[in-house]
């Protein structure tokens, strides 16, 4: 079974019903604390409180530890990716994504000629 990690925008895309994102729902998925952070401080400007707890609820069961190695990778990456000016968030799900074995399923624009991404608009 593929095994894919989801970002914010994944998340977004998925809670807007957005079809393109339909298929990834019967994968083996995963996403990071620090994302779901991201996703309830967004949802909790735009939708309020009561909406951003339950989506951050949905998806809190698929967050998994993020290891010191995840850090370092997720650094190195940044810094050797600067031009892209991805946030610390993204670099670390990116870097997670890659050393555990997963696609990173994203529509964020950045990503879309980087390997090991699945891209979905």
């Amino acid at each position: 079974m593929v095994r894919i990690f989801l970002d914010t925008f994944a998340m977004f895309e998925i809670i807007n019903g957005n079809l393109g994102y339909v298929k990834y729902l019967t994968y083996e998925f995963s996403t990071s604390l620090q994302n779901l952070y991201e996703l309830y401080h967004n949802l909790l400007k735009t939708n309020g409180e009561d909406f951003a707890k339950n989506c951050f609820k949905r998806f809190r069961q698929f967050a998994i530890q993020i290891s010191d190695d995840h850090i370092f990778n997720a650094s190195k990456f940044r810094l050797e990716n600067s031009r892209l000016n991805l946030s610390y968030v993204d670099a670390l799900g990116y870097a997670i994504a890659k050393e555990e074995g997963m696609k990173f399923l994203t529509g964020d624009i950045a990503f879309r000629k980087l390997d090991n991404v699945e891209f979905v608009r």
